[in-house]
């Protein structure tokens, strides 16, 4: 079966034999990989949403792996129970990730991993796994069609992080690629255009921007 690129980097991260939750599985084509690819035996598939999950159903049902894939209806963590030890959230902002575990990482202490795909603010969502138990193992870019996406593993422990590594991320920004160059690239543009438009008044803001905009002109340009 075809997955998108995206998916299949995040499948490439999960651990063999892991027990995963997939947050928001959509039609849960990531799941279903894992379980033909032999990556893992079981798997939990659980969106919010009605539509979705009818959707994920149909195409276990497809592949004949209803007694290998569980669906599950809830809104985020409400899907999770003790036995997982990997959860998967990808195609959600970042802000929106940290809301889901913000007033739950007390009830997840069984999860080693969590592995996630934010649409936007990646740099806080390093630096909130990396204050609430967990270090970054791995990390990648993806390009799927036109856009170019960051997954970044998270297991259990503890290291330091300095504000650029929460920016640019550590791994990526040692194993720094051809992807890493045109994401930034773009990145950069970006920036250089906000804070151009930006208002007087946002002092702050526009202190932060340009701190960003040095680093990434030393990182790729350098």
């Amino acid at each position: 079966m075809k997955i998108s690129s995206r998916l299949k980097q995040i499948g490439d991260l999960v651990d063999t034999d892991s027990l995963c939750l997939d947050i928001g599985c959509d039609h849960a084509l990531l799941d279903i990989y894992l379980v033909k690819n032999k990556k893992v035996d079981r798997i939990v598939a659980s969106d919010i949403a009605e539509g979705p999950l009818k959707s994920a159903k149909e195409n276990i049902k497809r592949y004949n792996l209803e007694e290998k894939i569980q669906t599950r209806l809830g809104d985020g963590l409400e899907t999770y129970t003790e036995d997982i030890d990997t959860i998967i959230i990808s195609g959600i902002g970042g802000r929106t990730i940290i809301g889901m575990f913000k007033y739950s990482l007390s009830s997840i202490k069984n999860v080693k991993t969590i592995i996630v795909s934010p649409n936007n603010y990646q740099q806080d969502v390093r630096k909130f796994f990396s204050h609430s138990g967990f270090y970054i193992k791995d990390e990648k870019l993806v390009k799927d069609g036109k856009i170019i996406y960051q997954v970044i593993k998270f297991v259990r422990g503890r290291k330091r992080y300095h504000q650029k590594d929460y920016f640019f991320g550590p791994i990526l920004r040692i194993n720094k690629n051809p992807l890493f160059v045109e994401y930034f690239k773009r990145e950069l543009s970006s920036k250089l255009i906000l804070v151009d438009i930006l208002p007087k008044n946002y002092r702050l803001k526009k202190y932060i921007i340009k701190k960003q905009i040095k680093w990434i002109k030393k990182e790729i340009v350098s």
